[in-house]
């Protein structure tokens, strides 16, 4: 593991060769002019590559700390840690590692508790104008604003928070595929199961039995 500029050592020793790799925004073009094998990548927090993993800047190496965590002993025992560490828990490794324009100021137009509405209403048919209008913007207004303090979009972001629940719920509860489906919002298994395969390489089922979760008490 690297964290933020130590990706350079991993380069230099020659283990990132043929690998896609993460260093801090500010020294990507020097990263990838002095190695021309690695796949840098500026715009995430960390890269996964299995038993070599590199990360941005030191708050993305706790995401990726975090990530381990999760990755090897659940989510609950994650957001323990990450409770301990008065650190988000689970920010996935392909956001965007910089944003480029400041948080607004006026926090009373912020996006942030629309994103705390939305989180609660994961189960519902939420649509990007429902956001809008929670926040009191205009759609475009708040598709501007959200970018600048997220760095995603707010569908993107909608769709991520969707997952992450959905891996959660897989992790530490016996729910069937289809409720779990209905209760992140996908509305039915098959959308979760396109989710899990474009996101995650692999079925909601099989997502489950790699974490040791326990298996659901009636059919799928």
């Amino acid at each position: 593991m690297s964290l933020c500029t130590s990706a350079f050592l991993l380069a230099a020793a020659g283990l990132l060769d043929g690998l896609r790799a993460t260093t801090h925004w500010a020294l990507c073009d020097s990263f990838a002019q002095l190695f021309p094998d690695v796949e840098v990548d500026p715009n995430v927090l960390f890269v996964d590559n299995g038993r070599i993993l590199t990360s941005a800047g030191g708050a993305a190496g706790i995401d990726m700390c975090l990530h381990l965590v999760r990755r090897d002993h659940g989510a609950a025992i994650a957001a323990a840690a990450a409770r301990r560490c008065v650190a988000a828990p689970w920010r996935e490794g392909g956001q965007a590692q910089f944003i480029e324009h400041l948080v607004p100021r006026d926090t009373d137009r912020s996006t942030s508790p629309t994103r705390q509405w939305a989180l609660k209403q994961l189960a519902e048919p939420i649509i990007l104008e429902d956001m809008a209008r929670h926040a009191h913007m205009s759609v475009r207004t708040f598709t501007r604003r959200f970018r600048s303090e997220a760095g995603i979009s707010p569908l993107k972001w909608l769709s991520q928070r969707r997952l992450a629940h959905a891996r959660l719920l897989l992790e530490s509860t016996d729910l069937t595929v289809a409720r779990i489906a209905t209760a992140c919002g996908f509305g039915d298994p098959v959308a979760l199961r396109k989710q899990f395969h474009t996101h995650l390489g692999l079925s909601p089922v099989a997502y489950r039995r790699a974490h040791n979760a326990p298996e659901p008490t009636t059919a799928q």
